[in-house]
């Protein structure tokens, strides 16, 4: 018998033995080398640079520094006058106090216990106050200087004293300081009325019109000098008295 063989038209079938390479596993990529070319190029520049300059500044000269002394100036000759005293605050003031005070009115009469020559020394300033010796000890602290004073009785209705206390103000706002202190003390013995003064800033006068005692004060300050005023009376105080009165007074300062 005859043995036909089949023949087959199907595909081979892959060779389970012959595996294909897997692919390779990625990798990072590299970043080039050219950013770092340029900073070492730039670092290498500037380096280059300095030196180069320093080799410069090496080779020249000193510079010639100008000279720290000043040409002498002549003095000019002749005299120069001394300013008056409206051009130059201190010249008045530092002269003879008293007369800045204002003058005792036509028909009024001298206060018996006002010092004659019209000056209150140290001591006879500090008995003004109820504690003489701890003013005393303040006065000294704030350099006191000299103290002028007038004082006169009008008819029978009230009596004035007026005083300028001058420092020396070598280390503190002593004048500005004192008035202070004195209207806080006003403030507190609870005055009927009181008012600012005018053209002195934050000067003030006050009045107690309560029975059977009447007072007025008025303080404020210019410069090195406190103005003290203090009026006593057996009738009310018109407000017009003591601003009139420490205006006048101010502007003479």
């Amino acid at each position: 018998m005859e043995v036909t063989e089949e023949r087959s038209d199907a595909p081979d079938a892959p060779d389970a033995s012959v595996v294909p390479d897997a692919p390779a596993p990625s990798r990072p990529r590299r970043r080039g080398r050219t950013p770092r070319l340029i900073g070492a190029a730039a670092l290498l520049g500037l380096v280059a640079g300095a030196c180069a300059g320093y080799l410069v500044q090496a080779d020249r000269e000193p510079t010639k520094l100008p000279s720290l002394s000043q040409p002498v100036i002549e003095q000019a000759k002749g005299e120069v006058e001394p300013l008056s005293a409206a051009q130059d605050r201190k010249v008045r003031t530092d002269g003879d106090l008293r007369k800045l005070l204002l003058a005792k009115p036509r028909g009024a009469r001298e206060l018996d216990w006002v010092p004659k020559d019209g000056w209150m020394d140290l001591a006879a300033y500090a008995d003004e106050y109820t504690d003489p010796g701890d003013k005393f000890s303040s006065l000294v602290t704030d350099q006191f200087r000299r103290a002028a004073v007038v004082g006169w009785k009008v008819g029978t209705a009230y009596t004035v004293q007026i005083r300028l206390v001058q420092y020396r103000q070598e280390d503190s706002m002593a004048a500005s300081d004192a008035t202070h202190n004195l209207q806080d003390g006003a403030e507190s013995a609870r005055p009927t009325d009181s008012w600012s003064i005018r053209g002195t800033g934050d000067g003030r006068a006050y009045v107690d019109n309560r029975a059977p005692f009447y007072s007025a004060e008025a303080h404020a300050w210019r410069g090195d000098i406190a103005m003290e005023i203090w009026i006593y009376g057996t009738k009310p105080i018109a407000k017009k008295t003591i601003t009139g009165l420490a205006e006048r007074q101010m502007e003479r300062l």
